[in-house]
């Protein structure tokens, strides 16, 4: 017997946790599948109910020419002042005309009329009304009438258009994305000016019904990426999407690997470029950053603004981050093969310096890598979650301090202090954030399988990840595309930046449906002079 009160108890417990918001629990059945009521007792009753206990929930009686009915809106969704002097100053001069409100087609008369730049839209249920409510229309609703008139008068004031934060450049444009998706969507639109570019709108989310969008260019894209893409994104159940990051985990095609299978930026120009190269973006509402996909390895080591300098700078840069994602990838455990196993590997007179400054250290150099690695990720951590006004100060300082601090006590050697600054630069060389977080990931890793088996066991470890890398796929196409497989035909744009005007093709790897960007060779040429033919 008690075990069976138990047994009911957990019950109960795991059906209340498994509870989801949905319309048939939000409103009632024929709430959502019968018409508008024209009772407006009936509505007041029904809204206040929804909205009881919502403070910023308010519902105004009003007089619509010889009409009774009440405005109704979210206080903190919308401007007062907006709405005092688009709807409300509107509807005091239609009463003063003495408009009469008989049906449907004389309410249209007084909307042409006193409405007519104003954003609208039409609630035949109840259902829509708390809809546009939600969304921040300002919703009218008029006795007699089968719908109610919603009205869109702007949002309250959102963040300036700015310079992105994550990814700045020296030379291009400076503008970044913003939470608002509209404004987000128009800073692309400004850039590809194409009837082409299509944008396709979804809402995610039981409880947060966020709006996503799908970009692509309807004449470029590859349409069976461009199905996978739609499929992925209708299958996603979840209560909230609050970030695109979120979306990112749904629809990526391996979740347990360090490397990002979807490219994100906060860049409007980086994506108007993907767009024009045939891949796909998908805007998140309430988030600057934007993906993109398929990506592929090489995404992440290019700039917009390889392409706004000349060339051989840009092949130079390009091949600067090459070297540092090395260098922040294996150089600390370089040094704990060589100093625990390899010592031959060093010239006579700087092993003997190496080997004098480690004397009085007294643990071995993967303990000591370890305390250097971890106290500078700690640092790094805490100068980024700080407020701005100490953050960058306290990250400095403490790194110099402790630095300091532990070759005086002997707790590590001067040439481990220089071997961990130098790869934590190294690792700030990326232009993408999240791709350097792989790489701090697995630096770690390459440290215990050099201190395990010296330079054999960085070897094994730098195999087993190029092995993992051929494996992932982005939508199905290989990670390490044009690599491996081994494509000639896009290499002018993966460890160099060949001249723009060579730059004929789009990557063969996404299969689009028009291949060729321009077929004239425009190569800049100087003009004939002295009246030769």
């Amino acid at each position: 017997m008690e075990l069976k009160k138990w047994n009911q108890l957990f019950k109960r417990k795991k059906n209340k946790r498994n509870q989801e918001t949905t319309d048939a629990q939000l409103f009632h059945t024929e709430d959502i599948q019968v018409e508008f009521s024209p009772s407006l007792e009936k509505n007041k009753e029904e809204l206040e109910g929804l909205f009881h206990g919502t403070f910023d929930f308010e519902m105004d009686e009003i007089q619509v020419g010889n009409k009774n009915g009440f405005i109704c809106y979210l206080s903190t969704m919308l401007d007062k002042g907006q709405l005092t002097e688009k709807i409300l100053e509107p509807i005091y001069n239609c009463n003063h005309d003495h408009q009469v409100i008989t049906d449907d087609k004389s309410f249209e008369k007084i909307r042409e009329s006193y409405f007519p730049s104003l954003p609208y839209d039409y609630a035949h249920t109840l259902h829509q009304v708390v809809w546009h409510i939600l969304n921040g229309y300002a919703v009218i609703l008029i006795k007699g009438l089968n719908k109610a008139f919603s009205l869109e008068i702007g949002n309250i004031e959102k963040r300036s258009v700015e310079e992105p934060s994550t990814q700045t450049i020296i030379r291009g444009p400076k503008e970044g994305f913003i939470e608002n998706m509209n404004t987000n969507i128009s800073l692309v639109r400004r850039r590809i000016r194409n009837p082409s570019l299509k944008f396709e709108r979804y809402q995610i989310g039981k409880d947060s019904r966020t709006d996503v969008a799908i970009a692509y260019m309807d004449n470029i894209t590859n349409l069976d990426v461009l199905d996978e893409v739609r499929r992925r994104i209708e299958k996603i159940d979840v209560g909230a999407i609050l970030d695109s990051g979120n979306i990112e985990e749904f629809i990526t095609d391996e979740t347990y690997t360090p490397f990002p299978l979807i490219f994100n930026t906060e860049r409007s120009d980086t994506i108007a470029s993907h767009l024009l190269d045939g891949k796909i973006a998908i805007f998140v509402d309430g988030t600057p950053f934007v993906l993109t996909l398929p990506c592929v390895f090489s995404d992440f080591f290019q700039s917009s603004e390889d392409y706004y300098q000349p060339f051989f700078m840009a092949s130079f840069v390009r091949f600067i981050r090459y070297i540092s994602f090395m260098i922040a990838l294996t150089l600390p455990s370089l040094y704990v093969a060589i100093s625990s196993f390899h010592h031959e590997l060093l010239p006579t007179q700087l092993l003997i310096s190496v080997q004098a400054q480690r004397e009085g250290v007294p643990f071995p150099a993967v303990i000591e890598i370890l305390l250097m690695e971890l106290s500078f990720e700690v640092l790094r951590e805490a100068g980024v979650r700080m407020p701005r006004a100490v953050g960058q100060t306290v990250s400095i300082v403490g790194a110099l301090v402790i630095g300091q601090a532990a070759v005086e006590a002997g707790i590590v050697s001067n040439v481990l202090v220089i071997i961990v600054a130098f790869t934590a630069i190294a690792s700030f060389v990326s232009p993408i954030y999240n791709f350097a977080i792989s790489t701090r990931l697995l630096r770690f890793l390459l440290i215990f399988a050099a201190s395990a088996m010296g330079l054999y066991g960085v070897l094994v470890g730098l195999i087993v990840m190029v092995i993992h890398l051929v494996s992932l796929r982005s939508f199905g196409i290989s990670y390490l595309t044009p690599v491996a497989p081994l494509q000639i035909e896009d290499q002018q744009d993966v460890f160099v930046r060949m001249p723009i005007w060579k730059n004929k093709r789009r990557p063969s790897y996404l299969m689009t449906q028009a291949p060729v960007k321009k077929t004239s060779n425009q190569a800049p040429s100087p003009p004939n002079t002295g009246g030769g033919s």
